[in-house]
């Protein structure tokens, strides 16, 4: 039963970010087409810089699909303790795409700021501008209903795409302002607004790299998390104390081991039923728990 329960969870896991990502391919896309117009008409770096930056998203979504597919994958004789790492090799991938994509951005912006051949900067038509304002909304709204999703299936590639999405809104408000600031007399902001592009990108990239390395060293949850497991544990009818409780982060999984402490006068059978009670309390109340060890002391007399 526990494990047709886990392959429920695992296909429903998967559904949920597979649909998020089909959406997110068809909006980038299409932002990217109208982006690359924008730019190329209305003579704007700063757009046609962000029309890549889309383009890179497609690119990142396929690799979360491909990581959130593999990670969801049954144990088998090979890797009894499931695939779920693997969605953090797709997330530090993921990272590795953003910090290119970034340092390509922001070394176009500072070529075209120190040129000095002497080339009249373009001043952007009023086309690009509508480009940033239609992106900048859009791309908001993909990274709340990417987030949504994320965390209801606790999916750090997901929420890496999400992170995306907001770099994507971000870089068009740089855009849009170096764009305005160009056509307002001061072309220089235009290229201005690449590197500023570039930041953004290189904060997101840093910050879904971190999250990935931690997922894969066994870094413990949050202690407020553990104050809550423990309450739970400690309302199991039998436990006495809580010896020792210890949590590790598996990918989007975590790990449990938990040693409690008991009547000496207690049974074996009691101490297994108690012992089996917690267990299933635990993996119940925190679903993102894929297994929980409980482990039986006997209280100090």
């Amino acid at each position: 039963m526990k494990s047709e329960n886990t392959s429920d969870k695992n296909n429903a896991f998967t559904s949920a970010a597979m649909r998020v990502s089909v959406v997110s391919i068809a909006v980038n896309l299409l932002l990217s087409l109208i982006k690359l117009l924008a730019g190329i008409f209305a003579h704007s770096g700063a757009m046609i810089s962000d029309a890549v930056h889309s383009a890179s998203d497609v690119f990142s979504t396929l690799i979360v699909m491909i990581g959130v597919t593999l990670a969801g994958k049954q144990p088998d004789k090979e890797h009894p303790y499931g695939h779920e790492r693997l969605e953090c090799v797709a997330s530090l991938l993921l990272a590795a795409v953003l910090a290119a994509t970034g340092l390509g951005i922001g070394y176009e912006g500072v070529k075209k700021i120190s040129d000095t051949s002497g080339e009249k900067l373009v001043v952007p038509g009023a086309m690009a501008l509508a480009a940033a304002v239609v992106s900048i909304f859009i791309k908001e709204a993909m990274y709340h209903y990417t987030r949504r999703v994320a965390k209801k299936i606790n999916s750090g590639a997901l929420m890496a795409d999400a992170w995306h999405h907001r770099s994507d809104a971000l870089s068009s408000v740089g855009s849009f302002a170096g764009i305005l600031g160009a056509r307002l007399g001061a072309p220089v902001l235009d290229p201005v607004a690449s590197v500023v592009i570039c930041l953004f990108i290189e904060k997101a990239a840093y910050d879904i790299f971190r999250d990935a390395i931690d997922k894969m060293i066994d870094r413990s949850c949050p202690d407020e998390y553990v104050a809550q497991m423990h309450d739970v544990i400690m309302g199991v009818e039998g436990v006495l104390a809580v010896d020792e409780l210890k949590t590790r982060l598996f990918g989007a999984k975590i790990y449990v081991e938990v040693e409690i402490a008991m009547e000496r006068t207690k049974t074996l059978v009691e101490a297994h039923d108690t012992a089996e009670e917690v267990h299933d309390t635990i993996e119940r109340e925190f679903p993102d728990v894929k297994h929980c060890m409980v482990h039986v002391n006997p209280a100090a007399e």
